[in-house]
């Protein structure tokens, strides 16, 4: 005892057999030391097809809802159904002879393909072979982002610690430095000599012309030789 409609329409005889394919969209790849996964994805979608009797004579099993109809009738529905590019109902409802309920199949399909023949064997009657796909919504979704009325922050200049930088003393005769470099026999570099560092002299010449502008002494005024301008700093 089962009612199979397409759509609003009931088919006559319910169909011999049903086959339901319940597709797999899983992946496999091949690693490199691992050999073999498999990748595992939701399901593709389910294809039913079946073998439709459709009578051009009365039979006493088969059900129409408002009386009997020929198959030419039912041929017209299947053809509004494949040509107007909508998706409808599949329902299967089972139950047993003593009208005790099974489950039922409720899904939304598409018809994706049908044929149908005139075959001997089956006298005056038409079989159709119908293939069915389930179908599932989609479609763009439109979302309005709303921004809140707010005032544009400005970054405020952040603040720059400064250092005060004593100003370096003037450097002239007489001067007393502190010598960090290499002493030469003249102001223009000739003759290379002692290296000094951190040395306390005093300063007796100075050739501003000179690649080393100015003669260090002793404290005590002892001749040591010249240097750069940036190996001596006064004190």
């Amino acid at each position: 005892m089962y009612d199979v409609y397409l759509d609003k329409m009931l088919c006559p005889i319910a169909p011999e057999k049903l086959q339901v394919k319940i597709s797999n969209k899983n992946k496999t790849l091949t690693l490199i030391n691992e050999g073999e996964v498999n990748v595992l994805k939701k399901a593709g979608l389910t294809e039913i097809s079946f073998d439709l009797l459709l009578p051009n004579v009365k039979y006493p099993f088969a059900v129409y809802k408002s009386g009997f109809r020929t198959a030419n009738y039912f041929l017209a529905i299947l053809e509004e159904l494949k040509t107007n590019q909508k998706p409808f109902k599949f329902k299967v409802v089972r139950q047993f002879p003593n009208g005790k309920m099974l489950f039922a199949t409720n899904i939304n399909v598409s018809l994706e393909d049908y044929k149908y023949s005139d075959d001997v064997s089956e006298g005056f009657d038409i079989v159709v072979s119908i293939k069915l796909k389930q179908y599932k919504e989609f479609g763009t979704k439109t979302c309005n982002v709303v921004f809140a009325n707010s005032k544009p922050q400005i970054e405020q200049p952040k603040a720059v610690r400064t250092t005060a930088v004593q100003a370096s003393k003037p450097i002239g005769i007489g001067s007393e430095v502190i010598v960090n470099g290499r002493l030469h026999a003249s102001s223009y570099g000739d003759g290379p000599g002692q290296t000094k560092t951190n040395y306390r002299g005093k300063i007796n010449f100075v050739n501003l012309k000179g690649s080393h502008p100015y003669h260090v002494t002793t404290p005590q005024g002892g001749w040591l030789g010249w240097v750069t301008k940036d190996s001596v700093k006064a004190v």
